[in-house]
């Protein structure tokens, strides 16, 4: 049986890599200065080299399950995790209310040199269309997955209380983008950075089907496909937290005033 591996290990160094020789080896001369650090999804039909067009050297990429963002903290909220399925998870007493320790995450550690070490200027959460890590916040993990189910729980403060419709499952994916630039604004050098003027967040929802990234408007509020938009994602940002105990929640659906769009 043929190594499609070997094969294609060789393509790379017989054919693509002459043609970039001289980029890698400045790289490795220069070394690394990436602008962006592009936080997607695993997902094998998400290519961030071809949807934002870059070349060696110009992302730093960190890809997880569903594109989520660890709390910098390593906590989230209690909401009543079962211990019996979340085994060695802890509850502390923070800030007089319960917390689940969620743990360090190697995103996390991306996250910091990136700002810290590289000095990005840009970082892009970018979710996706058909995720199936979304998907999987409505239904049942393997009992053998006690990992994703652990990384799940990141995710399910975007989840509606409704069936995972299609529709459902967008807002969701759409919800989920804008919940992990929340988190980013607290890691205590992004946010120090963003109220500088140093560094942009940018929430990109990728739609596979259409080929077309919808990117998160916040002036707006919504996602605007990437063909109308003014903007790939930047603009003055606003804690959502603050705003959403002032105007209601940002993408608040979880009450009766939720609909489907039209």
């Amino acid at each position: 049986m043929p190594d499609e591996l070997l094969a294609r290990l060789r393509r790379f160094n017989k054919d693509y890599f002459p043609q970039y020789e001289a980029r890698f080896r400045d790289l490795v001369e220069q070394g690394q200065h990436p602008s962006t650090l592009f936080i997607g999804c695993s997902d094998s039909r998400i290519v961030p080299y071809m949807l934002t067009g870059a070349g060696p050297g110009e992302l730093f990429l960190v890809r997880n399950v569903a594109a989520f963002v660890p709390p910098y903290d390593g906590t989230l909220e209690d909401r009543g995790c079962e211990h019996g399925e979340h085994r060695g998870c802890q509850h502390l007493e923070a800030g007089g209310g319960d917390r689940q320790w969620v743990g360090h995450h190697g995103t996390a550690a991306a996250i910091e040199y990136a700002v810290l070490a590289l000095e990005v200027k840009h970082i892009i959460v970018c979710g996706h269309s058909h995720c199936g890590g979304i998907r999987a916040l409505y239904g049942d993990v393997p009992a053998e997955a006690r990992n994703l189910k652990a990384w799940l729980d990141m995710g399910r403060e975007a989840a509606l209380p409704v069936q995972p419709t299609p529709e459902a499952l967008r807002r969701t994916e759409e919800r989920s983008v804008v919940l992990q630039l929340e988190r980013l604004m607290d890691y205590p050098m992004v946010r120090s950075r963003v109220e500088q003027g140093k560094l942009s967040l940018h929430g990109w929802h990728y739609v596979i089907e259409d080929g077309e990234v919808h990117v998160f408007d916040v002036q707006q509020g919504r996602f605007v496909p990437a063909s109308m938009a003014e903007h790939s994602g930047t603009g003055p940002y606003r804690d959502l937290r603050d705003a959403e105990r002032d105007t209601g929640a940002l993408f608040n659906e979880i009450d009766d005033a939720w609909a489907p769009r039209r």
